[in-house]
């Protein structure tokens, strides 16, 4: 009779103890960790798309220069940033939010803008940002929205007139950029001195501590409006291909982008765009 009880009674533990791990196995839904689901995909806003992010928080934030006439330019009287960078940064929007004011813009340079799309400052870069194999590694692109080709900026009255006028000559750039690499590798035997952003470098060349100053010739053409007593030089030695910067692995984002460009240069509104900043219409 003892024995039996004591059977009985071990038996109804047991019973009780599976019932419990059963229970708190349902309550747990199978999930491996918080936010999870089971397989360790993300279920919460971690681990959702741009353009998800984008409607939760209602607002565009993508980074730009506010420092390079014609496209991103600050004005210090208004506070206003404006350039054709900034146009296509409200076309995207308008296309996912349905209003283009729906935008932050944050500065970036050349050196800064990859580290603040990787860790989530911003949900795109539109700063003239050259696509290249190498960035591709970090970041995905945009098709291309504005070809550019990198050249020099001078004095009027200087003697330079393409690379192989620099012998000897110093240069001025931006840290990071591909103008200052493709420099060292065109004009070797040239002196490279790189500033943090191109408004430094102009400043630099200006106050004579360089010969001439390199980068796009879209962007130099911003800075000889801005100074008449400097030039553009006509010889370019790279094409150089801008893109739209997007996190790595966001197609969805990448085809809505692609998508609205294709859109805009059928429809007239990219040649708009381009003709207001660039002073012509781009060529086909």
């Amino acid at each position: 009779m003892k024995a039996n009880k004591v059977w009985k009674k071990v038996a109804g533990m047991g019973l009780v103890l599976m019932l419990s791990a059963t229970a708190l196995a349902g309550c747990g839904g199978g999930k491996t960790s918080e936010g999870a689901a089971p397989g360790g995909q993300s279920t919460g806003a971690a681990g959702a798309g741009t353009i998800a992010k984008m409607k939760e928080r209602d607002k565009f934030v993508v980074g730009v220069k506010y420092d390079l006439n014609l496209f991103g330019l600050k004005d210090p009287a208004t506070g206003n940033v404006e350039g054709l960078d900034i146009d296509i940064a409200k076309a995207i929007a308008k296309k996912v939010l349905g209003d283009e004011n729906k935008i932050e813009l944050k500065e970036v340079t050349s050196k800064t803008r990859i580290p603040m799309l990787k860790n989530g400052e911003i949900d795109a870069i539109i700063a003239t940002m050259t696509i290249t194999e190498e960035r591709k590694k970090e970041v995905d692109f945009s098709d291309v929205y504005f070809l550019a080709g990198q050249s020099l900026l001078v004095k009027n009255d200087s003697s330079i007139n393409g690379i192989k006028d620099l012998q000897g000559k110093k240069v001025v750039t931006a840290k990071g950029s591909t103008s200052a690499k493709n420099i060292r590798a065109s004009a070797p035997d040239a002196e490279i001195l790189e500033f943090e952003n191109y408004a430094e470098a102009f400043t630099a060349l200006k106050a004579g501590q360089g010969d001439a100053l390199t980068t796009d010739n879209a962007l130099l053409y911003g800075m000889a409006k801005q100074d008449p007593n400097y030039r553009v030089t006509e010889e370019t030695f790279t094409e150089e291909p801008y893109g739209i910067a997007i996190s790595k692995g966001d197609a969805e984002f990448v085809k809505t982008v692609n998508d609205l460009l294709k859109e805009m240069k059928e429809n007239g509104e990219y040649d708009k765009i381009y003709e207001k900043w660039i002073g012509e219409k781009p060529k086909k």
